[in-house]
């Protein structure tokens, strides 16, 4: 073999190694599933098996799946046994199944407010409720919330008061879950800008995101950045909840958008899944020393789906 053949062999080789350092999938991955797709999955065995085949390929490890009231029925608490029916499946398939509570549907950003807090952990309970009927293999591993006081309307004139709502519904939520013995893991989905914000909490100042962090099990850190790098980039803007959690023994799931959005630099869904996978790989790097870091949720399922499929419409 001359040098120059040599040589050649020795960049392909290169090439080779850095595509699978940069595009093999970094850490675990979840995903969210709205109403629509979940209760098509829950209601009809084809879209369940699509909607498998999709993860597996994606490498996707936990499925945030819808479990409440979507057009006027409740599916988990009229038909349970689809819920389960579909739980055994995807946990058969290596997956893990968190129920994902909260909508824009139910507009529960509003469960904070006191006249919805009923409401809001009626909600909560018949997670825990199905969980205790069913058989090991057909329990939610988890709990992935959904409420966003951010939201409302009245957030510019009572933002302090409203989250402080936020965090007492937080504490009811995991009173509900201690009294229940259940050991699924339970987190809500919170901005990453929460760590600018300090309000005193019983007792405690402290940033509102260290006092979500000390609640619940995990968060998963809305981190909607389009690049991982500088002080707009997903690294920093989770780099403090990542510090605090792993003090506390918690976790923090970063949340990557790739649906459409007027500001570019909130989404992927301008750039292309290499441009993801690179920026994805970045905040590995930064973060695999740290004990709080639990990988990535995608929102959203159908948008992830939309989005792959008009990329490789374009080959």
């Amino acid at each position: 073999m001359n040098a120059a053949v040599k040589k050649r062999l020795l960049i392909a080789v290169g090439l080779l190694m850095a595509a699978g350092t940069s595009f093999a999938a970094p850490a675990e991955r979840a995903v969210w599933t709205w109403e629509k797709e979940s209760y098509a999955m829950v209601e009809d065995i084809a879209a369940a098996d699509d909607a498998v085949a999709f993860l597996r390929l994606k490498k996707i490890q936990t499925v945030y799946l819808y479990a409440d009231e979507f057009q006027g029925r409740n599916l988990i608490e009229s038909r349970p046994e689809l819920y389960r029916q579909l739980v055994r499946r995807l946990h058969r398939a290596g997956l893990q199944v968190y129920a994902l509570l909260g909508s824009a549907y139910l507009n529960t950003e509003e469960y904070v407010l006191p006249e919805r807090r009923q409401a809001a952990l009626a909600m909560f309970q018949r997670v825990l409720s199905f969980n205790t009927l069913v058989g090991p293999d057909e329990r939610f591993d988890g709990v992935n919330l959904d409420i966003e006081p951010h939201i409302l309307a009245q957030w510019s004139e009572r933002k302090n008061q409203l989250l402080l709502q936020f965090l007492d519904l937080g504490q009811a939520f995991m009173q509900l879950k201690k009294a229940s013995g259940q050991s699924l893991l339970v987190g809500p989905a919170i901005p990453f800008w929460l760590d600018g914000i300090e309000l005193e909490w019983n007792g405690t100042n402290k940033p509102v995101s260290e006092h979500v962090i000390d609640i619940y099990d995990y968060v998963a850190l809305m981190d909607y950045r389009d690049h991982a790098a500088g002080g707009d980039g997903l690294i920093s803007h989770a780099k403090d909840e990542m510090a605090y959690a792993g003090r506390h023994s918690r976790k923090v799931v970063i949340g990557v958008e790739v649906t459409p959005n007027e500001l570019l630099k909130v989404s992927f869904n301008h750039l292309t899944e290499s441009d993801m996978e690179r920026e994805l790989a970045l905040t590995v790097e930064a973060f695999q020393g740290e004990k709080a870091f639990a990988g990535f949720a995608i929102h959203h399922y159908r948008g992830y789906r939309v989005w792959l499929e008009r990329e490789h419409s374009k080959d």
